[in-house]
């Protein structure tokens, strides 16, 4: 080992810690590691920004702009809920259409953007077969993955795998359909045991009756009544200062039968006004003693007595594309932007009920939100939320709908037949949706997940220190010693078995792009080392970096479902292992016999 390897592989160990710890953003981290190697001098000016102009970058920023586009064309909800109607009398076949058309949708169309369309569409789909959301929300994060595996364009680590495959000599770039002859297999075995395995061990947690409930929040709303004495009357709620001071914060002001909704805080409070408030017991008793009021204890505030008049109470997830994320309630000025109140925050199975005013957002919170209906209707046009609710299918025909289908399937298929690159098709299909105005730029520049964006640009450089220090070809050389082991006939199966587990280990602890850029590589280097074809290896760190199952943090769309689902970490290790290990097994057998090793 030189001095040289040492420190890179020094500075991988960091990178994986500090992904893993969450102490930075990922694109931070990737950031942080770029500009290291830049100034320990393994990387010129130019490779440093290298990843900015990387094809395979533009690419993946040119698909998040198709698939909002097609996103808003709401096709993808309607085609699915009309299918689905026709398979409506058997829950076992509606489930397996659901899920296929969620695949095939995600073999073009971006995999978060598929995961949040189809979230209030499954979260509907539970009502209906009268199970819990948590019973289908993971298949539906499933599915969205298995469909990224089918195509070129289905995942964008399929992108970046093909993007150091084909720069790294005189090789065939990966087809864009080459990837489905496996990904068929995987999604085949994937949907057999999403339907007929996982049901047994997917929990069935949360509470699709009563969002009070499960949020536990029955303790923490109720009425308080002013009466005649109170320091309250004549004064605003901003006078009292009664969130300031004892963190109630009042949503609806009950007036002789008249619902006050708007300008709360400064409405003048009456004797006999009814307060319907939000608080702790020990906060509610305090308020009492100092302003004179009757605390209505047996009143506990459910579901359907929040949703009076035309007030709602629904679930959102944050994006990650939110100015939101990284502030708090109160520093975002949230209720008066928005209209509506924050009544409980779920985190990754942990729910904060107090002092959220004071809680940072971050991305895929979801958010127990409360305020009247068109408000809360608003919310879904926003990018800063994803209101997990009732959803209409239908199509939105704004002008020229249609080009965002056609410029789609125009751009994959002259891909396809070679006629066209990929980013070539994507540039000019950008550009033919901004002229005819499908899109404006605003809603372009902000449909792109920018922090991906940088996650990749920075991360391609560490993949070209990876291979330029040695890196790749020591940890080859590794790898190969532990393959030669076994058995010489065997030698291709078991470093194959080798080169899946790692990047499977690896993708579910960090970024898939992180374990795809680094593995690649690694991947290249054995099958030099041993005299293979590198094509059934390069397949396989594709196919691994993006079938992530066993954890949350592995894979974006897992994430997304976390908090909606009301699930625990340790639900996916239950039903996301197995599911991984068969597809372990599976690549050993199927890979060598599609590309002979």
């Amino acid at each position: 080992m030189t001095p040289d390897i040492a420190i890179i592989l020094g500075l991988l160990a960091l990178g994986f810690i500090l992904f893993v710890a969450e102490t930075f953003s990922l694109d931070v981290t990737a950031l942080i590691l770029l500009s290291i190697l830049f100034l320990l001098g393994y990387l010129s000016p130019l490779e440093a920004v290298s990843g900015f102009s990387n094809p395979a970058v533009i690419t993946i920023a040119f698909l998040f702009v198709l698939s909002h586009s097609l996103q808003k064309t709401g096709v993808l909800e309607y085609l699915v809920v009309r299918i689905n109607r026709l398979a409506s009398k058997s829950r076992t076949l509606g489930t397996a259409v659901y899920l296929m058309a969620i695949g095939f949708a995600s073999a073009l169309v971006n995999n978060t953007a598929v995961v949040a369309i189809f979230m209030p569409v499954t979260i509907r789909l539970a009502h209906t077969y009268q199970v819990s959301p948590s019973k289908m929300l993971i298949p539906l994060s499933y599915a969205a993955i298995l469909g990224g595996t089918l195509t070129l364009v289905g995942t964008s680590t399929n992108l970046l795998v093909n993007s150091i495959y084909s720069g790294s000599g005189s090789v065939e770039p990966l087809g864009m359909f080459e990837f489905t002859r496996y990904g068929v297999i995987l999604m085949s075995l994937g949907l057999i045991y999403i339907l007929f395995i996982a049901p047994k061990l997917l929990p069935s947690r949360t509470v699709t009756s009563s969002l009070t409930k499960s949020y536990h929040l029955g303790g923490y709303l109720t009425e308080m009544k002013i009466i005649a004495g109170s320091p309250l009357i004549g004064k605003t709620c901003l006078d009292r200062g009664i969130n300031y001071n004892y963190d109630v914060m009042v949503l609806d002001i009950l007036r002789e039968k008249q619902l006050i909704t708007r300008n709360i805080r400064r409405t003048p409070l009456q004797v006999g006004d009814t307060l319907f408030v939000r608080g702790t017991l020990e906060n509610f008793l305090r308020m009492k003693e100092v302003e004179k009021i009757t605390l209505l204890t047996d009143e506990k505030l459910t579901q359907s007595e929040l949703e009076q008049e035309d007030n709602v109470l629904v679930e959102c997830l944050l994006t990650d594309q939110s100015d939101l994320v990284g502030k708090s309630l109160m520093a975002s000025n949230f209720r008066q932007r928005f209209g509506a109140f924050i009544l409980a925050i779920r985190r990754e199975g942990d729910i904060f009920r107090k002092k959220i005013a004071h809680v940072i957002l971050q991305a895929y919170d979801t958010l127990l939100v409360y305020g009247p209906a068109k408000n809360i209707e608003s919310l879904s046009n926003k990018g800063d939320f994803i209101v997990l609710g009732e959803v209409k299918a239908e199509l939105r025909k704004q002008r020229f709908w249609w080009v965002s289908i056609i410029i789609i399937l125009g751009a994959v298929i002259l891909a396809a037949l070679g006629i066209m690159p990929i980013m070539k098709g994507t540039l000019i299909g950008v550009a033919l949706l901004l002229a005819l105005k499908v899109l404006t730029p605003q809603e372009s520049y902000q449909s792109i997940h920018w922090q991906v964006i940088v996650l990749i640009a920075a991360l391609i450089p560490v993949g070209i220190v990876i291979q330029t220090t040695g890196t790749a070809e020591w940890i080859g050389k590794i790898i190969s010693k532990i393959a030669r082991m076994s058995s010489p006939e065997w030698h291709a199966h078991f470093l194959l078995a080798l080169i899946y587990l790692i990047t499977m280990i690896l993708t579910e602890i960090s970024s898939n792009a992180a374990t795809a850029i680094i593995m690649t590589p690694v991947a290249l280097a054995v099958s030099v080392q041993m005299g293979f074809d590198s094509r059934p290896f390069i397949f396989a760190v594709a196919f691994a970096a993006s079938a992530s199952f066993i954890t949350p943090v592995g894979y974006q769309t897992n994430l997304m479902v976390y908090g909606p689902g009301g699930y625990k970490f340790s639900d996916f290790i239950r039903v996301g292992f197995p599911l991984a290990i068969l597809f372990w097994v599976s690549a050993i057998i199927f890979l060598p016999m599609i590309w002979p090793v």
